[in-house]
């Protein structure tokens, strides 16, 4: 089997010198970081990029994501389900709190709509984990394990750890990279699509695709036609 490429996907604002992510990125041999606009989290945007990223790399693609790196991750990833060996979605962000144009304002919490509409609701194509925490200001336990539910993630709750990034004490993490590691040595093995050989694996492209309906939607709330 061809050796997978890893694709290291930060959040908002970025993973700085000191996250994990960039000290996992040290440790496997081959990963690339995906470069985004750290501070302008538009989901259509975002997995444009990653998407793209995807279909570059010559082999399959494991994708090690943090926050909305992890939305933005699973919108491209569904699209191009015949490439994904696995995604990785540590301390996701809750959906309802960006708009399809970012941040969504304290003040309007109601008055404009989330992204939760522009992800996908059903069981993903490929094996994913959701590792997240029990005091996450940016996501509710009780959600990650809904939004698991929906994607048939594994999830994997740790107690107390915040948000998992630099703030929170995550610099070096050693548990991490050996979760990831048990992760690829579980389901390297097993060829792309064959998680569940009832449904068929194959990239999702043009109007029909999850990324169409988030480009689409964003442009509606940007005030483009």
């Amino acid at each position: 089997m061809a050796q997978s490429t890893t694709l290291i996907v930060p959040g908002y604002k970025g993973s700085g010198e000191t996250h994990w992510q960039t000290w996992i990125e040290n440790h496997i041999a081959g990963a690339q970081r995906i470069n985004q606009n750290w501070d302008e989290p538009i989901l259509a945007r975002w997995a444009d990029n990653i998407r793209l990223a995807i279909d570059h790399c010559p082999q399959s693609v494991w994708l090690v994501a943090h926050s909305f790196g992890c939305l933005a991750s699973v919108a491209a990833a569904v699209d191009r389900a015949d490439k994904i060996s696995g995604l990785m979605l540590v301390a996701p962000a809750d959906p309802e709190r960006f708009t399809p144009s970012g941040v969504r304002p304290i003040d309007d919490w109601n008055a404009t709509e989330s992204i939760r509409g522009l992800l996908p609701t059903k069981r993903l194509k490929f094996p994913s984990i959701i590792i997240a925490s029990t005091n996450d200001p940016w996501m509710q336990l009780a959600k990650a394990k809904l939004w698991g539910e929906c994607w048939g993630s594994k999830v994997l709750a740790l107690d107390s750890v915040g948000h998992i990034n630099t703030a929170s004490g995550f610099g070096p993490w050693p548990l991490g990279l050996k979760l990831l590691r048990e992760f690829k040595s579980i389901y390297d093995l097993i060829p792309l699509g064959e998680i569940d050989p009832s449904q068929p694996v194959k990239p999702q492209r043009g109007r029909g695709s999850q990324l169409a309906k988030a480009r689409h939607i964003t442009r509606q709330h940007l005030g483009f036609k």
